[in-house]
């Protein structure tokens, strides 16, 4: 059944134990995400990753995993990332199951009216979809706030929209912006901090000038134009953090893409189904990053800048401009040999 607008949140803190299946989709796949994390963590549960295309051959899996108990005792959540119609006959399968012992969780982008998987999710009694739409700036600031508070962090006037803006409205790289800049300033709830435009400035939050072109040229392993873009820096290192956080800004939309791709999509018909959320300019740069890289070596590109960013905030790394060089280059070198 489809959640009734504004109940959502409570049906993840409070779940109800005769829900099997939960459908979260819409083009805010961060919000998605976020919304089965909450229902993990209210169930106090482990969560099992089942890749959609296995379900794809063997449809009976998904109500066998559901139904077994797990032989250390502990409560699971099967999570199911990215999910489309190929699971839905893994989806029925688990609806006609005699009993389960573990909620299943879908994450799906969007699904048009047609959808066979939407359908299924919106009229059966013990399912639970909801659409998670994209953040507009007011929704943005607010979540800035929300968040902001959970870190120990205090904005002062203008910082929460100006965190939003150098987001771009995105939830996962607000909360990783957030947890950083509470790195940052030793903030937690119980020794809380303000925030204000002075420590922005200080750490390059904005994400303007050419920052994001330069990470690019890493990813898709241009070594002698990215060589030529990391000479005409300022030797200060006062731009490696901006840097980064482009880098991670174009990690945060390569890996679910890239995972779609891995659960057997066509990399055209993904780039078709992302529309105006890409900027044409963008497609054959992106295309180019997808088809050198794959889920496990984004995911180590975006482990190592992140330590890289710790780091360097906490000043027990070599100059700024220095260590990104490196960081950058060897990322370039990685790319050219995938």
């Amino acid at each position: 059944m489809k959640a009734l607008k504004g109940s959502i949140g409570q049906s993840v803190d409070q779940p109800d134990p005769k829900v099997r299946f939960y459908l979260f989709h819409g083009p805010d796949e961060a919000q998605s995400s976020a919304l089965g994390d909450r229902l993990v963590t209210a169930l106090k549960a482990a969560k099992h990753s089942i890749p959609s295309g296995s379900l794809r051959g063997d449809p009976a899996l998904l109500a066998d995993e559901a139904g077994a108990i797990d032989m250390f005792g502990g409560a699971k959540v099967l999570w199911i990332q990215p999910a489309g119609e190929e699971i839905v006959s893994a989806v029925e399968g688990l609806m006609d199951a005699r009993a389960t012992e573990s909620p299943v969780v879908a994450i799906a982008g969007r699904l048009g009216k047609t959808s066979g998987l939407l359908r299924l999710a919106d009229s059966h009694v013990l399912a639970l979809s909801h659409i998670s739409y994209e953040l507009d700036a007011r929704d943005a600031e607010r979540l800035v706030a929300d968040l902001a508070r959970a870190e120990g962090l205090r904005p002062q006037s203008g910082v929460a929209a100006r965190i939003a803006e150098g987001c771009a409205n995105d939830r996962r790289m607000i909360a990783q912006e957030l947890t950083k800049l509470a790195l940052y300033l030793d903030a937690s709830p119980t020794s809380p901090k303000d925030l204000g435009r002075d420590v922005l400035d200080a750490l390059g939050t904005d994400m303007g000038g050419d920052f994001l072109g330069i990470a690019d040229l890493a990813l898709a392993g241009d070594v002698r134009s990215l060589g030529e873009a990391l000479s005409r820096m300022d030797s200060s290192g006062k731009e490696a953090i901006p840097i980064i956080r482009s880098l991670q800004r174009r990690l945060l939309m390569l890996v679910p893409i890239r995972s779609r791709i891995d659960g057997g999509e066509r990399l055209q018909a993904v780039m078709t189904s992302m529309g105006k959320s890409l900027f044409w300019k963008d497609k054959p740069m992106v295309e180019k990053m997808l088809a050198m890289w794959d889920s496990a070596g984004l995911a180590r590109v975006s482990e190592r800048t992140g330590t890289l960013e710790r780091r360097l905030m906490r000043g027990d790394a070599p100059p700024a401009a220095e260590a990104l060089g490196e960081e950058l280059v060897a990322i370039a070198r990685q790319a050219r040999r995938r």
